[in-house]
């Protein structure tokens, strides 16, 4: 405990060196941390919570992402991402995500120079670090701020924090962009990604929030923690979240044995 009392010291330390900000806002556990570390740091007046909106967000996400910018107290603006225009994007290769962060970044630095404002902050959490992340080259190319990371407080300490300060975000399930459902080399459609945010809506309906929809094609492949598996194949209404994850635009509905993880997909690269 004395060490993450450390770590939160020095969070607030690294937020107040930047004077004023923009922070790129999903209202996920790790931005939602920095946004609340910020306000209480600089005020509210040296803060812009900026949320991208496209259809690698779902209408969930954008809503609990304005939600939480309220409860704050934040100014918040939301702005069209325009990722589904950049082929590069759209073919999905693995450095996906470093063309979503760069375009999305630039326009958070327009932003930030058009009012102003210091630096431009991303909410990426130390344990970000250990898994595939090319975005993270986008933020390094681009001088954007850290924080979290620079105070090397990892997704388990981001949550304790969050419990401590009372941020209802502390048990959130961890977020990604709908398009980290879809298996590299596989094209990237607006209908795919309907497709996905409707099947894991019917599964956040259910009573499953901790869940990913992998898109095989004609096959949805559920990744749920053990624990929800046993649940699911045991819940009273299985045929209908079946039929209505069907009626997303699948063919087949299939369980991934290996349990829920975020960053699956990656696992390709590995082979």
């Amino acid at each position: 405990m004395q060490d993450l009392e450390a770590k939160l010291v020095l969070l607030r330390r690294i937020v107040s060196s930047l004077q004023s900000t923009v922070l790129g806002f999903s209202g996920g556990v790790d931005s939602s941390l920095l946004l609340k570390i910020c306000l209480d740091v600089l005020g509210p007046e040296n803060v812009v919570a900026v949320t991208c909106y496209s259809e690698i967000l779902s209408q969930r996400e954008l809503e609990h992402a304005l939600q939480v910018a309220q409860t704050l107290g934040a100014r918040h603006l939301i702005i069209r991402g325009t990722e589904l225009e950049n082929h590069l994007f759209v073919m999905n290769s693995p450095q996906r995500c470093y063309y979503c962060k760069l375009e999305r970044y630039r326009r958070l630095l327009e932003l930030a120079s058009e009012q102003r404002i210091r630096h431009v902050a991303d909410g990426s959490n130390y344990s970000d670090l250990e898994d595939y992340r090319p975005g993270y080259r986008a933020l390094l190319e681009l001088g954007i701020r850290t924080p979290l990371q620079e105070a090397r407080l990892t997704k388990q300490e981001v949550r304790e924090i969050s419990f401590k300060l009372g941020l209802s975000t502390w048990n959130s399930p961890p977020e990604s962009c709908l398009a980290s459902r879809i298996p590299y080399g596989h094209k990237i459609t607006v209908e795919a990604l309907r497709q996905v945010a409707e099947a894991e809506r019917v599964l956040n309906d259910a009573g499953f929030p901790f869940c990913r929809v992998r898109h095989h094609g004609t096959v949805a492949r559920i990744e749920l923690t053990n624990q929800d598996q046993a649940r699911l194949l045991q819940h009273p209404n299985i045929c209908d979240i079946v039929r209505e994850i069907k009626a997303a635009g699948f063919t087949y509905v299939a369980v991934d044995l290996d349990g829920y993880r975020t960053g699956s997909l990656n696992e390709l690269l590995d082979n």
